[in-house]
């Protein structure tokens, strides 16, 4: 049978992925609920294995949007709408809290008895989506329902750590899981459409919306875009507790150039199937009810006027069935653009590209229905932009159960059976950067019982609406339990000493000397330093410059000189060019934005009831001007390891190193571990059987293994990688490319062979001719701890 593991699974979905050219409270609910919500998952799985992808249609899912029940119920209602109730359910309203520019519409309750919007979203309780439900369903024509949607992240009232941080696990099972608590909770609301997860690639960090996404690599992401669908749509999307996904933003958004937001994208063909397009064509596999297009121009056309990335390739290469839904009024950004003089070529122009939602610009509802009489407008083409917002609502179920349970509402929120979710999932995220030496010649973590007085210092150690991250949905910060709170829970009142020292982005001396007089009395002192989570995060929140912002900086090497022993905690939306406290700090801990159990899963890591096991998804830069950053680049015809070459004419910079601070996959433990050699199952593969076995199914052709020992005294968990490289191809490849990974769990002195299967896959490229195939190669295999480390292995593909 096919291998089940992560990495068979996901070169299955890669693969298709790149497709041709052109082509509680009792304890017995506590233990259903909890079996619902925590699917168990076999031993050292990482994900479901990918449904099959032989052909360019999107695998049939009984009860999703493929179901075959559903389009004869679509047809008969079709069939009986007229032109204005049909451009009505291509409309999407804003009827709560603004997440972008307003229409300036407050008419929306007369519309909708006219069958004249099809989706609303931003409203955040049940008896306000039910009272505007009640109109669709009870006052129009066709009792059509309403689709409510929300920007539900990374949870929606029980907050986990933000999306970057849930990619730092590197455990899609956890992923899934956190998703399944989003579901559960934004559902009893009436919401039961979220505009996740963003699946865009990002190699930049000055771009903000790192924050919401898996990092810089394609097969990694993935994996997570399908954790999250999996999670959200749940095995049925009618069962009333399932969510319908939109995977975002379609497509090249992470690539703005300088890392602006909004910004104009170049890529090419190539590289946008191979690293751009395969997340979301594993959300596609997965499932998906939804696409949200982006708001960036892709070589010179907007994604939401552009039928190759819409048509050729989400409808026609793919077989996508669902919502196609414009971001925030990019239809009538369509205006600034500079492709559309009027509202209605915006319109003209989104709708005709593969654009099936306008989402707030409202160019749908003043011109789609004069379009389709004008003949600028076919109604077939309507018709099936209709129908695929219809199929998701018969999908969901809204037909049958159009009302959210209003008695249910506040008991499905920030259940206690989901907080230990939610710190494990903050545990598994945090990324150990450094842990050197503490004055006993020991690493200064974990933190030692016998500790003595602990002074927390920093804008962020009491600061529990930052721990929420951007994108919080209805997370409070009264849900939330601080480092500060967790600590002195934890060691007692009287061994634990503060002071805020200074604000994110601006304070006095006063609060700066305040904090050094404090730190000088300390036995050790932890650092609760960087961004503003709101503000400097997210969309909308791209920055020139990347170090701590306003005193901060000053503040970490006036504590540093104190002599004390220092602890350093980053609380962030992206990678910071920190090189002077990587220089200075022993001890220092990516934490990003942790969720409502930021401080318990912090406190558990300091002091090693948690052994550190998240690894970096992005390549952490020594400064900005590196940006973009990522491991899996083109090697150059100049490399700097050259050999025999000229110091002075290879590819670098004169004042900095070409290598990131710590590279993608990288992450500390307070054990150690011991990697064998790679070992490969054979020296020679045939080009002319992989591309047979890409069309035919085939399984493994390629076993890669290698030991890991814990060679150190904690028991631990390892996330082992897998990478490869080819070379002698008609295109340049990278120089090195993920292609497995498996978390391991080594007692101290334990040994485990971790065994990798290779499908045709992992060794297809696109090549000179844009198809995606094997071509005769050397290819070199890695299985390391990361993307810089490892003992290779060679083999060859022939003709």
């Amino acid at each position: 049978m096919p291998c089940p593991c992560l990495n068979c699974s996901l070169i299955s979905t890669l693969r298709r992925a790149v497709l041709g050219v052109n082509t509680a409270r009792k304890f017995l609910g506590f233990l259903l609920l909890a079996c619902a919500v925590f699917p168990t998952t076999p031993a050292g799985a990482q994900a479901r294995p990918a449904a099959s992808l032989q052909g360019p249609s999107a695998p049939v899912i009984q009860g999703g949007i493929s179901d075959p029940s559903i389009g004869p119920k679509v047809e008969a209602l079709l069939r009986k709408m007229t032109l204005e109730e049909k451009v009505g359910q291509l409309v999407q309203y804003s009827a709560g809290q603004p997440t972008g520019p307003g229409t300036g519409r407050t008419d929306y309750k007369d519309m909708i008895g006219k069958g004249q919007i099809g989706a609303l979203f931003n409203i955040t309780k049940a008896p306000d989506s039910n009272a505007f439900q009640r109109i669709a369903v009870e006052q129009s024509r066709l009792h059509i329902p309403l689709l409510f949607g929300l920007d539900v992240i990374h949870g929606f009232r029980t907050e986990f750590p933000i999306p970057l941080g849930l990619a730092s696990t590197w455990n899609p099972v956890l992923v899934e899981k956190a998703a399944r608590v989003a579901a559960r909770e934004a559902s009893a609301t009436g919401i039961r459409w979220t505009f996740s997860p963003m699946v865009d690639i990002a190699r930049d960090a000055r771009w903000g919306r790192m924050a919401e996404g898996a990092g810089e690599d394609p097969f990694l992401g993935s994996a997570m875009a399908a954790a999250y669908v999996r999670g959200y749509q749940g095995a049925r999307l009618d069962a009333p507790d399932s969510i319908a996904a939109c995977a975002k933003h379609y497509v090249g958004y992470g690539a703005a150039e300088g890392g602006r937001d909004y910004n104009t994208t170049e890529i090419s063909e190539p590289t946008l199937r191979q690293i751009y397009l395969p997340p979301f064509h594993s959300a596609v596999n997965a499932g998906t009810a939804s696409i949200m297009s982006a708001f960036n121009a892709l070589n010179g056309i907007p994604a939401s006027a552009n039928p190759f990335t819409l048509k050729q390739i989400l409808r026609k290469e793919w077989g996508f069935q669902g919502i196609v839904d414009s971001d925030w009024t990019s239809v009538a950004e369509l205006i600034p653009h500079g492709i559309a003089n009027d509202g209605a070529t915006a319109a003209r122009k989104a709708f005709l590209a593969g654009v099936d939602m306008d989402m707030v610009s409202s160019l749908y509802h003043d011109h789609l229905a004069h379009l389709v009489k004008t003949g600028q407008v076919s109604e077939a083409d309507l018709d099936q932009a209709v129908r695929n917002v219809l199929r998701v609502k018969f999908a969901l179920g809204l037909f049958e159960h159009p009302y959210a349970d209003e008695t249910k509402e506040d008991a499905a929120m920030l259940r206690p059976e989901y907080l230990p979710l939610a710190r494990d999932a903050a545990e598994q995220s945090f990324v150990l950067l450094k842990n050197s030496a503490g004055p006993a010649g020991q690493p200064l973590l974990p933190v030692s019982k016998s500790v003595g007085k602990v002074v927390l210092i920093g804008p962020l150690a009491n600061d529990s609406a930052n721990m929420l991250g951007c994108w919080g949905a209805l997370g409070r910060a009264e849900d939330v339990t601080s480092l500060q709170a967790a600590l002195i829970s934890h060691l007692g009142k009287e061994n634990v000493h503060s002071s805020k020292g200074t604000g994110i982005s601006e304070g006095s001396d006063q609060e700066m000397g305040d904090a050094i007089a404090t730190a000088q009395r300390a036995d050790l002192v932890i650092l609760a330093l960087g961004e503003d989570a709101p503000e400097m995060t997210g969309e909308a929140a791209s920055r020139s410059k990347l170090g701590l912002p306003g005193r901060q900086q000053e503040l970490l090497e006036k504590v540093v000189a104190t002599g004390k022993p220092v602890v350093l905690i980053l609380f962030s939306g992206r990678p910071l060019t920190l090189p002077w406290a990587f220089e200075n700090v022993p001890a220092v801990l990516a934490a990003w934005f942790p969720g409502v159990q930021a401080g318990p899963a912090l406190v558990r890591t300091l002091f090693g009831e948690s052994n550190p096991s998240g690894k970096l998804v992005v390549s952490w830069p020594r400064s900005v001007g590196q940006e973009p950053l990522y491991y899996n680049a083109l090697n150059t015809g100049r490399p700097p390891d050259l050999p025999d070459s000229d110091s002075k004419y290879v590819s670098r910079y004169l004042d900095e190193q070409n290598s990131p601070q710590f590279p993608f996959g990288y992450g500390l433990s307070y054990t150690s571990f011991r990697y064998g050699p790679t070992e490969i199952g054979g020296k020679q593969l045939k080009a002319s059987a992989l591309n047979t076995g890409l069309h035919g199914g085939k399984d493994a052709v390629l076993t890669v293994t290698a030991s890991v020992t814990n060679t150190g005294q904690r028991a631990g968990e390892e996330v082992v990688q897998l990478y490869i490289r080819l070379q002698g191809t008609s295109v340049a490849q990278p120089v090195r490319a993920l292609k497995g990974f498996e978390r391991v769990t080594l007692a101290p002195g334990e040994t485990k062979n971790v065994r990798f299967s290779l499908s045709p896959d992992a060794f297809a490229i696109w090549n000179d001719h844009n198809q995606f195939a094997a071509e005769p190669a050397r290819v070199t295999v890695w299985v390391s701890p990361d993307s810089a480390q490892g003992l290779p292995a060679d083999l060859e593909i022939v003709p």
